[in-house]
């Protein structure tokens, strides 16, 4: 299998011929979708079924970031923006076995469009336990203030996702709730201590198995005062690793988020030494993209192992 460690954005509703040039040529493991790929239901389903065959795979990766609420890269096609993971949570609370029959239907009619159009990998479910003073960037994108809720529903969403044979990611690992400021932007720094964050931040995802994993652009100081969670061997192999038991491939969250500090290819450096084994470039700059492909190595064995076990979920 060679492929490139890293995952990239498209610029617009097309592949344009150098992107087609360069996807061709340098194979990265996959690709992301987001709203500005999106102009109509046979336009989404073109652009990933040219995409396949520039790569020559079936089953290539194709991600999207589709939460529901406010997360919702498929609203051109159908409006989800009523659906966010706040919305079910709450459900959940007031009337369980009404929550249950909503959010099947909901997840079976994301998968239907998925399998239609060709997608295979959603980032979700978010794990993050939200908290009063948790920043706007997480709040209705959490399931819940409790991280049992959390647990419980973000199980049922894998499993669900699973039925229908799209692959899961459970994001922000090791756990944003307890940041207070938008990590596009600036660098959370959660000065916690470890019993709260045990008890609560990493509970969901020591408790919820899927195959993939986004990191947190996040600095836990009680246990690296210096790097967020993509940069830090220290989270990822003491606390991702080892206490959570993550098994699966672990994707940093976009490499070009203002939180971190480094530059593109310092970023991306330390993001793969420190133990993530897939880079994410969500801007589609092909410039950008460019220069990650001369640092990014292709993909290891444990990769190659973990992407034959998503090729087999996905039928």
């Amino acid at each position: 299998m060679n492929r490139k460690a890293v995952i990239f954005g498209i610029k617009g509703y097309q592949l344009s011929k150098k992107e087609e040039s360069f996807f061709k040529k340098t194979k990265p493991w996959g690709i992301i979708l987001f709203s500005r790929n999106v102009k109509n239901f046979s336009q989404l389903k073109n652009l990933i079924t040219d995409v396949k065959k520039v790569v020559n795979d079936k089953k290539y990766p194709i991600l999207i970031d589709l939460e529901g609420g406010r997360v919702s890269r498929l609203n051109k096609i159908i409006d989800f923006s009523n659906f966010s993971q706040n919305y079910f949570g709450e459900l959940y609370s007031k009337d369980k076995k009404l929550f249950l029959n909503h959010y099947r239907v909901y997840i079976n009619t994301v998968c239907d469009i998925f399998k239609n159009v060709g997608i295979n990998i959603n980032t979700v479910p978010v794990l993050d336990v939200r908290r009063k003073y948790t920043h706007k960037i997480i709040v209705n994108r959490s399931f819940s203030s409790d991280s049992a809720t959390v647990s419980k529903i973000g199980k049922l969403c894998i499993d669900l996702y699973k039925k229908n044979k799209i692959a899961t990611v459970i994001k922000h690992i090791p756990g944003h709730g307890l940041s207070k400021c938008d990590s596009h932007y600036h660098l959370p720094v959660i000065k916690s201590k470890k019993r709260e964050l045990i008890k609560k931040d990493f509970r969901p995802f020591k408790e919820c198995e899927s195959l993939f994993a986004m990191t947190a652009h996040v600095i836990y100081s009680i246990y690296d005062p210096i790097y967020s969670a993509t940069h830090s061997k220290i989270i990822i192999e003491d606390v991702i690793r080892k206490y959570i038991g993550f098994k699966g491939l672990l994707i940093s969250d976009d490499i070009s988020m203002k939180a971190l500090k480094y530059g593109l290819k310092d970023n991306t450096i330390k993001a793969l030494n420190a133990g993530c084994n897939l880079i994410m470039h969500c801007n589609g700059n092909i410039n950008e993209m460019r220069e990650l492909t001369k640092i990014v190595p292709m993909i290891d064995k444990f990769t190659q192992e973990k992407t034959s076990h998503f090729s087999k979920l996905i039928g």
